[in-house]
């Protein structure tokens, strides 16, 4: 009755079945993981903004990476910027989708360790070689906010780090590779400024993260997971139409045999 589940086209369907099963599970639970990821960064995010300001050195030093909890937390130092080492992040889209450059600018500290200062975006009006025209920061002592981030990972930013760029022009931002090029004890991770404004809005200061958006990760889990439940499913109503297509030509040739020869 079921043998023609034997035949080569039959197997292959059952073995494609039995691999789509597991594949659509596996990537249900991949989506939730991201929902979970995606909301407990909401959480965080949310809970670092809205606490009070804490001196920078009191959540990272030299070397240190930045922990979880501590990402997007608010932090102060006191200090002035060495805008002779200053350099720009290639390829940085402002809150419009216009593509330019994050201006990083080292900032001294008043022990004379090195905190990397993201002070916002500027436009790329000129060629992609030449260092872009950048406002200067205040002078002299002054104390700047901002939020802490993490260093830049092409794993976690999907952006590839490109060597050989123009002087001065980086991929991805690195406390370490800042610390071997300026010689000096530089912060973990880096800020992005929140103050003190700059004067004519230049460099255009990056807005506070969205943390109130869970994204779709879990529709699409499901969704995973409905697919999972459908491939057995539509499976045996393909085997019951096969079985009964296969029993209306078997009976239709029966009465086809039996019918006697008209002359």
């Amino acid at each position: 009755m079921y043998r023609f589940l034997l035949s080569r086209q039959w197997v292959i369907l059952t073995l494609v079945a039995l691999v789509l099963i597991p594949t659509m599970i596996k990537l249900g639970f991949w989506q939730l993981h991201r929902h979970e990821h995606k909301v407990a960064l909401n959480t965080v995010i949310s809970d670092s903004l809205a606490a009070k300001p804490v001196p920078a050195e009191t959540l990272t030093a030299p070397g240190q990476h930045i922990r979880h909890d501590d990402l997007y937390r608010r932090v102060t130092a006191k200090g002035h910027f060495d805008t002779a080492h200053e350099e720009v992040v290639r390829r940085r889209t402002n809150s419009d989708g216009e593509v330019g450059y994050h201006v990083l600018t080292p900032f001294i500290l008043t022990d004379g360790r090195v905190l990397v200062v993201n002070r916002g975006w500027v436009p790329a009006d000129g060629a992609q070689t030449a260092f872009p025209k950048i406002p200067a920061p205040a002078r002299g002592e002054i104390t700047v906010t901002g939020r802490l981030m993490a260093d830049q990972t092409t794993a976690a930013s999907g952006i590839r780090n490109v060597r050989g760029l123009p002087d001065r022009q980086i991929m991805l931002i690195s406390s370490a590779q800042e610390a071997q090029r300026l010689g000096k004890q530089v912060l973990g991770g880096y800020i992005e400024q929140t103050a003190p404004e700059p004067g004519g809005d230049s460099p255009e200061l990056i807005p506070d993260p969205e943390h109130g958006d869970i994204g779709p990760h879990m529709a699409y889990a499901i969704q995973w997971w409905l697919f999972s439940a459908g491939v057995p499913v539509g499976f045996v109503i393909l085997v019951r139409r096969e079985r009964r297509d296969r029993a209306e030509a078997a009976a239709a040739q029966t009465v086809a045999e039996a019918e006697p020869a008209t002359v």
